[in-house]
C-alpha cells in the first residue's frame, strides 16, 4: 500500500535529520528514510573516529530545533582558541577577542545524529523509517515520486530531499550532474590518548608534505589529522601503534605534548565535488549530496547544516503561503542562497589549500607575511573568526537562534 507524504528525506544522517527537525511541528507530513540506526551512546565508549568541529551557527541550529541538549547530554568538547602557523608566520584566534565563550565544539558525528533522531520522536508530523533498505527510487519531475523499500512499503511524495551523501542515489536517479576532482592527497585520522588533560585549542600547522591538525576531545584524548601523499598515508596506517606513535612524535610539533597511546586510525582521500544544480522539479539536494569540500577548515558539516536550515525555512514559508513546495519557484529560493554561499566557501578553501601546499619561495614568503599580518590587524582577524564560526553572510533564522514556525 502506498503511503503518502509531503516530503521524503532520503538519508537520516546529520543533515537529513536536521532538515526533518526544522520541519518538525509544522504543516508538512515528513518521512525520513535511513538504512541503519546509529549505535547507542554510552559514556564509557571510546570516542568515534568521525568527529566534526561544529560552528556557533551549527550549535544555534541544533539548539533552536531542540537537539543541542541531546548533544551536551552525551559528549562535547568546546574550544576557545584556534592556532594556524607555518615557520615564520603564526596567528592564534581566541573567542575572548569577540566576546564569545567558545569558537566552536568538537562533537562525534554519531552523537549529533543521535541527538537529532531522538528529537524527531517528539514530532507528530515526522516519521522515521529506520532500518530501511531501498529497492527502487522512481523520480517523476513535477509529479509524485516513489521510494520502494525491501519490506514492501512504498512511500511517495511530491518532494524528494537527497540527504544520502556524496554518492547520492537520489541525485543520480534525478540526473543532477556533478563537477569533481581529487586533490592528490589523503588524510590520516588518528585517535590518541595524550598526557595533557582536556584542551581548549584546535590547531593546524603547514609543512611541505601537507597540513597537520589537532582536534581536542573530552578528557585526555584528541584527534590528529595528518595530510600526506596516498602512499605515505598507507605506510603510516599499516604501522603498529607504537611505531606510529614514534612517527607522530618525530613529525608533529612539541605543542602536541606526550602521546601515551595510539588508539585507532582511519584514512580517506581528499576530493572536491559540487552539483551543477541543487534542484529539479520535485527534488532538492542538501549536504554531501550537493557538495563535498576540502576538510582543511572543518566546514563540511557546518555548510550542510546551513543547507538544512535554509531548506526548512523556505519550505515552511512556502507551505504557510499555500505554494507548491515541489515547484522550481520555491526550490530555486533555496538554491540561490546556498549554492552561491557554498561555492564561495569551497573556493576559499581551494585557494587556501593551494597556497599552503605550495613550496615555491615567493609564495612561502607571502603566506608567512599574511599570517603575520592577520595576527596584527584585529578587524580582519575578528572577521576571519566570525566567518569560521558561521556568523557571516546570509544566515537563516535557525542559525540566528530564531524559530521558523
Amino acid at each position: 500500500m502506498e503511503e503518502i507524504f509531503d516530503v521524503l528525506i532520503v538519508g537520516g544522517g546529520m543533515v537529513g535529520a536536521a532538515v526533518a527537525c526544522g520541519l518538525g511541528g509544522g504543516p508538512l507530513k515528513v518521512a525520513v528514510i535511513e538504512a541503519l540506526p546509529p549505535v547507542p551512546f554510552a559514556i564509557d565508549q571510546p570516542h568515534d573516529l568521525r568527529v566534526s568541529a561544529l560552528s556557533i551557527a551549527s550549535k544555534n541550529i541544533l539548539e533552536t530545533v531542540g537537539a543541542w541538549r541531546g548533544v551536551v547530554g552525551r559528549r562535547v568538547c568546546p574550544f576557545r582558541r584556534m592556532r594556524v602557523w607555518e615557520t615564520a608566520g603564526d596567528t592564534e584566534f581566541c573567542s575572548d577577542d569577540i566576546s564569545y565563550p567558545e569558537l566552536g565544539y568538537i562533537v562525534e558525528n554519531r552523537v549529533t545524529q543521535l541527538a537529532l533522531l531522538e528529537r524527531l520522536q517528539d514530532f507528530a508530523n515526522v516519521e522515521l523509517v529506520c532500518p530501511a533498505v531501498i529497492d527502487k527510487i522512481t523520480y517523476y519531475p513535477g509529479q509524485v515520486s516513489q521510494v520502494a523499500l525491501a519490506d514492501g512499503r512504498v512511500l511517495s511524495a511530491k518532494l524528494l530531499v537527497a540527504a544520502d551523501g556524496g554518492q547520492s542515489r537520489v541525485r543520480q536517479v534525478a540526473g543532477l550532474g556533478v563537477t569533481s576532482w581529487d586533490y592528490g592527497q589523503h588524510a590520516l585520522v588518528i585517535y590518541i590518548e595524550t598526557a595533557y588533560g582536556q584542551q581548549d585549542i584546535t590547531w593546524q600547522r603547514f609543512v611541505p608534505s601537507g597540513p597537520q591538525a589537532f582536534l581536542p576531545l573530552t578528557g585526555h584524548y584528541g584527534s590528529i589529522v595528518w595530510y600526506n601523499s596516498p602512499d605515505e598515508v598507507n605506510r603510516l596506517k599499516a604501522l603498529p601503534g607504537e611505531a606510529l606513535k614514534d612517527e607522530l612524535v618525530a613529525a608533529f610539533p612539541d605543542c602536541l605534548g606526550q602521546v601515551n597511546r595510539v588508539l585507532a586510525t582511519a584514512s580517506f582521500p581528499l576530493r572536491r565535488q559540487h552539483a551543477q544544480s541543487y534542484v529539479k522539479p520535485g527534488v532538492v539536494l542538501v549536504g554531501d549530496a550537493a557538495h563535498t569540500i576540502n576538510p582543511l577548515a572543518g566546514q563540511g558539516v557546518n555548510i550542510g547544516l546551513l543547507d538544512a536550515a535554509v531548506l526548512a525555512e523556505v519550505l515552511v514559508e512556502a507551505a504557510k503561503k499555500g505554494q507548491d513546495i515541489s515547484g522550481l519557484t520555491v526550490l530555486k529560493r533555496y538554491e540561490k542562497i546556498r549554492r552561491n554561499e557554498n561555492l564561495k566557501m569551497m573556493t576559499v578553501m581551494d585557494v587556501f589549500y593551494q597556497v599552503f601546499s605550495n613550496d615555491m619561495l615567493p609564495i612561502k614568503v607571502l603566506r608567512n607575511l599574511g599570517l603575520g599580518l592577520a595576527e596584527r590587524i584585529l578587524p580582519a582577524k575578528n572577521k576571519v573568526m566570525r566567518s569560521a564560526m558561521g556568523l557571516e553572510g546570509n544566515l537563516p533564522k535557525l542559525a540566528k537562534g530564531q524559530a521558523i514556525l
